[in-house]
């Protein structure tokens, strides 16, 4: 039996050692936003949060994460609490086939959590391994622009203000 916290809650499974996290999430807990892509870590269309970092789940193992906290991208918001990031891909339109944007969602939200106010370059090394086969580029990047702009702002505002 594994256990590991998952989106909050602590859950148990029976899932053989080596199944690849995506599966238990998608099979066992029937999570079914994290997608199947390359089966390989290659693409990011599996991407999930490992105590707060981004990882592949495609090739994780269910017994890598014994002990610590998954987020998928059903426990980054919910419909009624957007994630930031949700709200942006949905204002700037940003999918086209939705496939990969869990694992596009995901990767930024990790991304920008370590590295709020990006460059360009920055954003784009980090986010060159997330495949979008529609060629989504470059409103997953304005998407993700626009909430580093806006969490900037805020920053300073809050700053201003306890000054």
């Amino acid at each position: 039996m594994i256990e590991f916290t998952l989106n909050g809650e602590v859950v148990r499974t029976d899932d053989t050692p080596d199944t690849p996290l995506l599966w238990a999430v998608r099979d066992t807990f029937k999570l079914k936003g994290s997608k199947y892509g390359c089966g390989a870590g290659l693409c990011g269309a599996c991407t999930m949060h490992l105590d707060g970092q981004a990882v592949r789940t495609c090739v994780l193992p269910i017994s890598a994460v014994a002990g610590k906290a998954i987020t998928t991208i059903e426990g980054l918001g919910t419909p009624e609490d957007l994630h930031p990031l949700q709200a942006a891909w949905a204002e700037q339109s940003v999918p086209q086939c939705g496939y990969c944007q869990s694992g596009q969602i995901m990767s930024a939200a990790a991304f920008l959590a370590e590295n709020p106010n990006p460059s360009e370059a920055e954003l784009e090394n980090a986010m060159a391994g997330n495949i979008c086969r529609c060629g989504c580029y470059p409103r997953i990047k304005k998407a993700i622009l626009s909430v580093a702009e806006t969490s900037s702002k805020a920053a300073e505002l809050a700053t201003e203000v306890s000054a």
